[in-house]
């Protein structure tokens, strides 16, 4: 449990940090002026200048923030602001800088599931290879006895003495060949496996009624193997891979809100931060690469969720940019202003909603 909590609050920090840390170093490098950077919401626990920037840590640890000059004046405040000064003001930027800042959070994130992908890619992933190889042999079963090992790689089953009955020839698929052990239970198989480069052949027959959590052969079988990619192969795969899974965030939410919108239930589980906490705990139980594989798909998650044209996120902030840009004016900051914190007051209120159905769902087991 403790290693559970430590494991999803460093990860959130670092998801956070990495968010922010894009706000603020592309606000840094277009020249304006951050007078805070803060780690949660307020309030503040407590803060420390350095330059122009309060560094702050905050008391909700579900979120952080870059304050920067200028970002929500009104009209009547930027008239005060000396020439000299105006340059340092988020509100006084061409709408291409403040598109850049505005979006280089969501950027940050992206780049960081990439580069996660990336490493993970390098180091092996489980991939589909075309063929089906023994993974276990159950000590005591048809299999066991035929003398099948692990890693076999199995290339053909044949029915012996019915020549009129196909085999699978060349199985890439773990389907088509326990449909056959199960089909033909109790009458005997020619089986062809690879083992380390030599051609070996195996005669079994599968039980009828085999105990439970086994097969008639009693072998487990898989045909995902492990594939390392090469330094040079490695950014291309894991940007196209990333790209893919963006894609299915935003058609699966998509769907979710359509559903929504209809008063019908939502067919994929919306998780909150006690959700995101539970499936931490359950990434932990599988290794480090499984921990990281998720701090990967959370980190896109963020991009994907923040790049939505609601008010309070980014790119309901970059929505009023665009919108300058089509009417050619500004609009009302003290209108935009009361449309992000309206947004924030709802995201709120929805996380609390999931929050509250997370906790009903682990309290009755599910």
């Amino acid at each position: 449990m403790l290693l559970t909590a430590v494991t999803f609050l460093v990860i959130l920090t670092i998801l956070v940090l990495i968010h922010e840390l894009g706000h603020f170093t592309a606000a840094k490098l277009i020249g304006v002026r951050v007078e805070e950077f803060g780690l949660g919401l307020p309030p503040r626990i407590f803060g420390k200048k350095f330059g122009d920037t309060i560094y702050s840590l905050n008391w909700l640890p579900i979120g952080g923030f870059v304050r920067l000059a200028g970002e929500d004046l009104e009209d009547i405040q930027q008239s005060k602001v000396k020439s000299a000064q105006r340059a340092q003001y988020f509100w006084a930027r061409s709408k291409k800088e403040r598109a850049v800042i505005l979006s280089a959070g969501v950027v940050m994130n992206f780049l960081l599931a990439v580069g996660i992908t990336g490493f993970l890619l390098v180091h092996g992933v489980k991939e589909p290879a075309g063929r089906v190889h023994v993974e276990v042999v159950s000590p005591g079963t048809p299999a066991a006895a035929a003398g099948f090992m692990v890693n076999d790689v199995i290339t053909d089953i044949e029915l012996t003495g019915t020549p009129t009955v196909p085999g699978i020839h060349v199985p890439k698929t773990t389907d088509a060949i326990i449909r056959f052990s199960h089909t033909y239970a109790g009458k005997s198989l020619a089986i062809t496996v690879v083992r380390m480069g030599q051609t070996v052949h195996l005669t079994l027959v599968p039980r009828v009624k085999p105990p439970p959590g086994q097969g008639p052969m009693g072998i487990a079988i898989s045909n995902m193997e492990v594939h390392k990619y090469t330094l040079a192969e490695a950014p291309g795969k894991a940007v196209s891979v990333t790209l893919l899974r963006a894609r299915d965030m935003l058609v699966s939410l998509g769907t979710t809100i359509g559903r929504l919108a209809t008063l019908r239930p939502p067919q994929a589980e919306v998780a909150g931060p006690i959700g995101i906490a539970e499936v931490t705990g359950q990434a932990v139980k599988f290794g480090w690469e499984a921990v990281l594989e998720f701090a990967g798909i959370l980190s896109l998650n963020l991009a994907v969720l923040n790049i939505l044209p609601i008010p309070a996120l980014d790119g309901g902030r970059l929505a009023f940019v665009f919108l300058e840009k089509i009417f050619r004016r500004r609009v009302n900051p003290v209108f935009e202003r009361n449309a992000h914190q309206i947004g924030m007051i709802i995201l709120l209120a929805l996380i609390l909603l999931v929050s509250i159905n997370d906790i009903m769902r682990l309290a009755h087991g599910g």
